[in-house]
């Protein structure tokens, strides 16, 4: 099973690369269409910042002037984004239309894809940084989401090569969440496939539970057995974590202080132990809750989209696929996220936070429960709309913690940890 990486910069799959260069030429030459000439209200508002804000319109400029010569001069048969009017028209032309299936690494990015080049310069980190950039970009998301919330999306749920309802498409559902079929495996309302399953949007789909049973809680009486918050394969633990850090310095990415945005808990936190996984547009994307406990804080931060860090892209000395885990790092204190505080009815775990980090298309970090709410080890906490995704759990310094990662060591080429199943015990 080919393992799913998070989009690099210049870097897909190898398998990815001809798909990845078909796809942008499709989206391009669509984009250009004259149907596709109107901008969305969303996506002209983002124009219309560019090109009145001259610090951010030279950075619009600049970031697609900074990509490596090698990259400009690529061959006439390579699609280029060549600048901010063709991203624009792409942008507009994706946000009206549910994603294809696909096996590639990009399926849960397309907008990543075609911000790939730029993002990876100097000018693209600080575009991409900008408060008003990305308070346009959540705008131009949030309209993409209500769509993908609508039943007009649910064309891409047919049973076509390029459908989610594919033989091909229900199979590596199957696969990835360990489960012998798709309906064995996720509820689903109806087994008629010309009712699309009866999922009501692409989002219905995306966010889809697994069936009564196929994920029980491990270990649900046993206080020191701590549970995977999600359906994620690991990607670093960390131990005696800064309270604050130069989080862009690749020997040092975590900072406290960063990752929760100045809460005045982080500091109970310091010297502790961090965990961190990934999911992919394949995975399961709801969360629950690692621990017995109530939650005593809840609430979203918002923050940039597809900033990334630098290490990773054209900066990088020897840039090469192991650059993505450095910014999944840079991530966690840059990206939109859903923080949590839980305190645990176990003593020796007590307080731990929770956060579910919004990458690049994930831009809405569902909370569904109330702050004071008792909760269950297993229980739903929320939910990841579109894209792949990456969360960390923080453990006080005084939480001692055996960590159970079923064989595997952490990094990209690990698989998913079933959500539910033990990750830690306390000592």
């Amino acid at each position: 099973m080919a393992v799913d990486i998070p989009y690099n910069v210049d870097k897909w799959r190898p398998s990815d690369q001809k798909a990845y260069n078909a796809w942008l030429s499709k989206v391009l030459d669509e984009a250009k269409a004259e149907e596709n000439q109107k901008l969305l209200p969303p996506v002209q508002a983002l124009k219309e910042l560019i090109e009145n804000d001259h610090y951010i319109w030279n950075l619009a400029q600049m970031m697609f002037d900074e990509i490596p010569k090698r990259l400009v001069d690529a061959p006439a048969g390579l699609p280029q984004v060549r600048d901010y009017h063709q991203m624009l028209l792409m942008i507009n032309r994706v946000i009206q239309r549910a994603p294809e299936y696909n096996e590639t690494s990009f399926v849960g990015t397309p907008m990543a894809a075609i911000f790939n080049y730029p993002m990876g310069t100097r000018a693209g980190y600080a575009f991409f940084m900008n408060d008003k950039v990305n308070a346009k970009l959540r705008d131009i998301l949030n309209y993409w989401g209500r769509y993908l919330k609508s039943e007009a999306s649910t064309y891409v749920l047919n049973t076509s090569s390029e459908g989610w309802l594919s033989k091909e498409a229900l199979t590596r559902m199957a696969e990835k969440a360990y489960g012998d079929s798709f309906q064995d495996t996720f509820v689903c309302r109806s087994n008629d496939f010309e009712k699309h399953l009866g999922f009501t949007s692409w989002d219905d789909y995306f966010t889809r539970e697994f069936k009564p049973g196929v994920r029980p809680v491990e270990n649900p009486d046993d206080p020191d057995s701590i549970a995977c918050s999600c359906e994620s394969a690991p990607l670093k633990i960390a131990h005696n974590v800064p309270l604050q850090a130069k989080f862009w310095i690749k020997s040092q990415p975590y900072s406290l202080l960063d990752l929760l945005q100045g809460d005045p808990w982080a500091d109970k936190f310091a010297g502790g132990t961090l965990y961190q996984a990934f999911l992919s547009v394949f995975s399961y994307h709801r969360w629950n809750s690692p621990v017995d406990g109530t939650i005593v804080k809840a609430y979203n931060l918002p923050g940039s989209y597809y900033a990334e860090d630098l290490y990773k892209g054209y900066e990088s000395v020897t840039p090469d696929d192991s650059q993505a885990t450095a910014s999944q790092e840079f991530l966690t204190s840059t990206s939109t996220r859903a923080v949590f505080f839980i305190k645990a009815d176990n003593p020796k775990i007590g307080l731990m936070c929770f956060v579910a980090v919004g990458m690049s298309e994930v831009s809405s970090d569902e909370i569904t429960v109330k702050v004071g709410q008792h909760v269950k080890k297993g229980d739903q906490l929320g939910m990841f709309h579109y894209g792949g995704s990456t969360h960390v759990m923080l453990f006080r310094p005084e939480t001692q913690l055996e960590f159970n990662l079923h064989g595997q060591t952490p990094g990209l080429g690990s698989s998913d940890i079933k959500v539910r199943s033990e990750i830690a015990r306390v000592k």
